[in-house]
């Protein structure tokens, strides 16, 4: 669930200066060089650092947006992909901990993972990733988690509604528009999940779109599990699809080419591509509404305090209601 806002997570990351990344970095004996630069992260804070050993990477957690235990269980579920070989960033662990704290900050290392953005219309680019995926989902779906969060219509479609009806980026002559509709499409979305009630969910990746993938010389690199879930395979899959329907249809063939030499899909779920899609979209205007009043959020998404983007983005969650009744894509 999404909490509202509270005085303790508006600026969460003031205290985190570049001498506090590097003492932290040298708490838990990680040898630094000096060098440190930020990346690209609005939920967290990441940064690259320079040592002897090699490139690392320190990710420092959001205050109270994960437990202890649900970010021990992601690192868990890190550390057993790689273990089978696959392309993951797996936290480094010292003394037994892959968790550290310093100061208020909670804090994980990673090794640096080379690599280039995705050119997924490459020739058999997708089919190979579809392979990383099925091995990938092979492994989710050995043991449940226990206490990480499901990919449901609760916590992406109904609290975030409630989210942006609470916060002050919807403008007010929206409100009553912005309820409706919502609703509308949850419902629609709802239908849509008991019409495939048993399809069965299983530890995924829960946020696989192009932003948190790599690829190097041997293939695809998955970098960030921050948002792994309990969930069905097809959330890991509808993000790589783009374009018109044909061109999605032809995106889909390939992936589920590669997908089904290492594990097997259950095909109901191509019927939660687009509930899946209302979801992402209800959610991620939930995300920033929720964040606004950290500095990152209004410079990273200037154009959501704009009365003309609610205006679209209403328009746009009509259009998915339309959109879900479409027939689904075909199996190959």
């Amino acid at each position: 669930m999404i909490n509202k806002s509270s005085g303790t997570d508006v600026k969460p990351f003031t205290g985190l200066t570049p001498e506090v990344v590097l003492d932290a970095a040298a708490s838990v004996g990680l040898e630094v060089d000096g060098r440190l630069f930020a990346l690209n992260s609005y939920e967290n804070r990441v940064y690259q650092l320079g040592s002897p050993a090699g490139m690392r990477v320190l990710k420092f957690y959001r205050p109270a947006r994960w437990t202890d235990e649900q970010i021990d269980e992601e690192h868990r579920f890190t550390a057993e992909l790689a273990a089978a070989e696959l392309p993951v960033a797996a936290p480094v662990e010292v003394d037994g901990r892959t968790l550290f704290k310093y100061h208020e900050f909670r804090f994980a290392a990673f090794p640096w993972m080379v690599g280039r953005a995705p050119e997924l219309d490459a020739p058999e680019a997708r089919q190979i990733f579809g392979r990383t995926l099925g091995r990938i989902h092979q492994i989710g779906a050995l043991r449940p988690f226990q206490v990480r969060p499901r990919v449901d219509i609760q916590r992406l479609g109904w609290d975030a509604q409630e989210q942006v009806l609470a916060g002050e980026l919807l403008p007010e002559p929206l409100r009553d528009r912005y309820g409706s509709v919502s609703e509308a499409l949850l419902e629609r979305v709802d239908q849509a999940f008991q019409e495939n009630d048993g399809v069965r969910a299983i530890r995924i990746h829960g946020d696989c779109h192009m932003g948190n993938l790599l690829w190097n010389a041997r293939g695809p690199v998955l970098v960030d599990l921050d948002d792994c879930a309990m969930g069905p395979r097809v959330q890991d899959l509808w993000m790589m699809l783009a374009g018109s329907g044909s061109e999605q249809q032809r995106q889909w063939s390939e992936l589920l080419e590669g997908y089904q030499q290492f594990a097997d899909f259950d095909f109901r779920e191509v019927r939660l591509i687009e509930p899946l899609r209302a979801l992402r979209m209800l959610h991620h205007a939930a995300w920033v509404s929720h964040r606004w009043l950290d500095p990152a959020f209004p410079r990273a998404f200037p154009w959501l305090g704009e009365q003309r983007y609610w205006e679209g983005y209403l328009g746009d969650l009509r259009e998915q209601i339309e959109t879900i009744d479409d027939p689904p894509l075909s199996r190959g």
